[in-house]
């Protein structure tokens, strides 16, 4: 609910069939809400939730309040709420769970409310009424003054979530040698093996910029400090990380080169 007083835009997240019809039951039966999406996983919600980023605060796809649960299989509630905390304009969250035992960690987390199953329809007016004066407040992803543009990559911070047989894994971006462009997404390779990811190679270029990236041709970007060889062939330019030999692009040998050496020349002193 923005300034204007706008409907609700929620995403509801229980791995749990009954404890999510419950909750959809009683969001649809709240005239303060509008928009209601359900997911089944956190790992889902993470890409429709990933998926707004890209879309802005208020496109059409975006959410006001995240209504959670915490203890899934896999990426659990609060995981998924530490990732969101990456967000330029991040959602609320109110947490549904039956354990009392979590409320310190949830509010560390910045949530709106807590609730504990099963749920009551008086205690849950309470929280949706929270979540609609926090967001009329500007408190919320729809502030009064726009934000500038999220970066479509901005939700993976220095942990990268990534899906391996059903199970969410996070990748370090430290450990990550070079990354290749597959159209809208990117596979990142590491020294234990590679991982797509639905994030653009731009979007990557410029968040990992500081952390040592650098773009070597159009659909390829390396982290300096595991470039082991710089080779010159027959006017090709070529790296060297681990046992894979990558061509570099002519526009973008130079400025290669330049960061190469301001970066030996930093670790020798």
């Amino acid at each position: 609910m923005s300034v204007s007083g706008a409907p609700l835009r929620v995403l509801a997240v229980d791995d749990e069939e009954p404890a999510l019809a419950e909750l959809l039951y009683l969001l649809a039966g709240d005239p303060r809400v509008g928009r209601v999406v359900p997911a089944s996983a956190a790992t889902e919600a993470l890409r429709l939730l990933s998926r707004s980023v890209e879309a802005g605060p208020d496109g059409p796809e975006g959410f006001d309040v995240v209504f959670l649960d915490i203890d899934m299989p896999g990426l659990g509630g609060l995981e998924l709420a530490r990732l969101l905390g990456a967000f330029a304009a991040p959602p609320l969250i109110v947490f549904v769970t039956a354990h009392e035992d979590f409320a310190v960690r949830a509010f560390d987390l910045k949530a709106v409310d807590y609730l504990l199953k099963p749920l009551r329809e008086e205690r849950f007016a309470e929280a949706v009424r929270r979540v609609a004066e926090l967001l009329r407040a500007g408190q919320g992803p729809r502030p009064a003054t726009p934000p500038p543009a999220p970066e479509p990559g901005s939700v993976l911070g220095d942990q990268v979530p990534v899906e391996l047989g059903g199970v969410t894994r996070f990748v370090h971006v430290a450990d990550i040698t070079y990354v290749e462009a597959r159209g809208d997404y990117a596979r990142l390779h590491t020294s234990g093996g590679s991982h797509l990811v639905r994030v653009p190679l731009s979007a990557l270029e410029e968040q990992w910029r500081a952390r040592g990236f650098v773009r070597i041709h159009r659909s390829r970007l390396v982290a300096l400090g595991r470039i082991e060889e710089l080779r010159l062939d027959g006017g090709n330019l070529t790296v060297r990380i681990g046992d894979r030999v990558l061509a570099v692009s002519r526009r973008n040998a130079r400025e290669l080169r330049d960061l190469l050496a301001r970066h030996a020349a930093a670790r020798a002193r």
